[in-house]
């Protein structure tokens, strides 16, 4: 059955393929996350073994939204570790780096998110499709607030 929400085909698949950046530096950034949270010691361990807890639950959340809103386009979401490697700008840690490394790194990821957001905004407020501006505006807000919380840690 046709989609006919108001947004036109050409302009749906513009939209999605940039939500679709947005779920793989998302879902990366969540497996990044939960990474830092298993592997973190030292004197900041409590702190940051549940502020990344915190985080990644709320990405598990944000990626399934992402997918949805992609999927209410008409297309589809990626899935697989092998799409989001291709579309996603967050570099994967392999390593377990020290706690301060891990807090730079979470940062970086926050604001890559928040960007990549940010790029795809244009798209959404060009075809007057609110329900994805809305859900980018709420993910920049969230990925800078986050971002800002870690900074402050290594001041």
């Amino acid at each position: 059955m046709e989609i006919n929400i108001g947004i036109d085909a050409a302009d749906r698949k513009e939209i999605a393929a940039g939500l679709s950046r947005v779920l793989a530096d998302s879902y990366t950034l969540y497996l990044k996350t939960h990474n830092f949270h298993w592997n973190v010691t030292g004197p900041q361990f409590n702190t940051l073994h549940t502020m990344f807890e915190d985080q990644y639950t709320e990405l598990a959340t944000a990626v399934d939204e992402i997918a949805e809103r992609i999927r209410a386009l008409g297309e589809p979401a990626p899935g697989s570790y092998a799409q989001f490697a291709k579309l996603t700008s967050i570099t994967e840690e392999t390593g377990t780096p020290n706690a301060d490394d891990m807090i730079r790194q979470m940062v970086e990821g926050q604001e890559t998110v928040a960007r990549t957001a940010r790029s795809v905004l244009p798209l959404a407020d060009k075809a007057d499709d609110e329900p994805t501006a809305d859900l980018l505006t709420q993910r920049i807000q969230l990925h800078e607030k986050h971002a800002w919380m870690l900074r402050s840690m290594l001041a």
